[in-house]
């Protein structure tokens, strides 16, 4: 099989990675990839939302398997144009994605069906919004409606704060035209994870979960990022939880979609608060969380090509998935300044000595190979990721390997999965 993997970050080397371990690929193509996938991958110089392109390129190399990683591909209709055309991608149609690509669709869906997620008003206008607080009451949740590369969401405790939020995304158009509307909702209190499933319309199979840390700096403070660390599986995602969480939101939000004649195929990601053993939705997402995808891949056993190729084309009820019984712990190692201004170009240093040690992936999210050596090039660099028998080995070796890394100004949270070490 030939495979194209779509996407340049860390999510898309590790699944890459992934991918170049299964027997039944020949060749990986990646678009526009990175010099870090280069080393297994022949990367085209095409931009992951060049969805005509990526078209053209695939059908002309009679690609097998198209991956999309980020989802803009996935909310411009990538999978629409690959499927006139006769092409298999893994991922949801245009409509379908809208799931990520609108709020207000997710959470309009969510109310109409029933399914558990925060007291919320859809608001066009700043007078909306205002209003909405007045509603709800303090603490809220600000989010631009549409993508805004997971830094979409202000957490707000007083209403000065939600105020400046509102102006922030509405007026002062901090995310663009993602933040023409907004939804504001309750703050939720209680614990994060990421549920990820794979489906073909019909047959959900479950992903193993995990846990992201979105902000900053350690004790979940700072701002939002894209994510500074992830582990799996999730401690507080326990049998009864998963159960729950497949049940009342997972099968329900698939049905839910075929029922509004939006059926969803490929890859749904939710984030759920869990609070007094009730998961709600905080937000979904139709492609692979990222740093999440890192620890996953890491412990699936299972060869991952059919399990796409099946959710593509309506089969998976035929397949399961199998995973490594050991912890996997993703830390996130960044630029300084970051998800705010930070300087680029800086000399990595440690990475082959990280790499060698066992049980250790050092997948590459913003990198650039400069006359050889390994330079920072985005905001998220590395995702050190480790698997160890228990959630503190799998700490402990991957914080080894982060210290052995290093460049000018790097920074990372030194607190990752510290919840989970509460439940040992």
């Amino acid at each position: 099989m030939k495979v194209l993997v779509i996407g340049s970050g860390g999510r898309e080397h590790a699944l890459a990675w992934k991918i170049n371990q299964s027997p039944l690929v020949e060749k990986i193509y990646a678009a526009p990839g990175s010099d870090i996938i280069a080393e297994f991958a022949t990367c085209v110089d095409i931009k992951a939302n060049d969805v005509k392109a990526l078209a053209e390129f695939a059908k002309k190399e009679a690609i097998d398997l198209t991956m999309v990683g980020p989802e803009d591909p996935l909310t411009f209709g990538i999978v629409d144009i690959f499927k006139e055309a006769g092409m298999i991608a893994v991922g949801p149609t245009k409509d379908a994605a809208q799931m990520e690509g609108s709020k207000i669709f997710s959470k309009e869906l969510m109310k109409k069906y029933n399914i558990p997620t925060a007291e919320f008003c859809s608001c066009s206008t700043r007078e909306e919004a205002v209003n909405a607080l007045e509603k709800l009451g303090l603490p809220v949740v600000v989010k631009a409606d549409g993508l805004a590369a997971g830094k979409g969401v202000i957490l707000c405790d007083t209403k000065e704060e939600a105020m400046d939020a509102i102006d922030a995304v509405m007026v002062e158009k901090r995310f663009g035209s993602s933040g023409e509307k907004v939804v504001i909702e309750k703050l939720l209190s209680g614990e994060e994870a990421s549920f990820i499933v794979l489906t073909d319309g019909k047959t959900v199979l479950p992903m193993a979960s995990s846990q992201d840390h979105k902000r900053a700096l350690n004790d979940d403070k700072g701002l939002n990022t894209g994510g500074m660390g992830a582990y799996s599986p999730a401690p507080v995602v326990d049998e009864t939880m998963h159960k729950r969480i497949m049940d009342d939101v997972m099968l329900p939000t698939i049905k839910a979609l075929e029922s509004e004649g939006t059926p969803f195929a490929g890859v749904l990601y939710a984030g759920v608060m869990i609070n007094d053993g009730v998961p709600y939705v905080l937000e979904f997402n139709c492609r692979f969380g990222d740093p999440e995808t890192q620890p996953i891949m890491a412990r699936l056993k299972s060869d991952i090509v059919p399990l796409l190729k099946a959710s593509a084309e309506g089969n998976l009820d035929q397949f399961e998935a199998e995973w490594d019984e050991r912890q996997a712990v993703c830390i996130v190692m960044a630029s300084g300044g970051y998800p705010e201004s930070y300087e680029k170009g800086f000399t990595i240093s440690g990475l082959d000595e990280a790499g060698n040690m066992d049980d250790v992936v050092v997948f590459h999210a913003g990198t650039k190979l400069v006359d050889g050596n390994w330079v920072n090039q985005g905001g998220r660099v590395l995702g050190v990721t480790a698997l160890g028998n228990g959630i503190q080995e799998a700490v402990d070796k991957s914080y080894m390997a982060v210290k052995a890394i290093n460049w000018e100004k790097v920074h990372y949270r030194t607190d990752i999965a510290k919840r989970a070490l509460k439940r040992l």
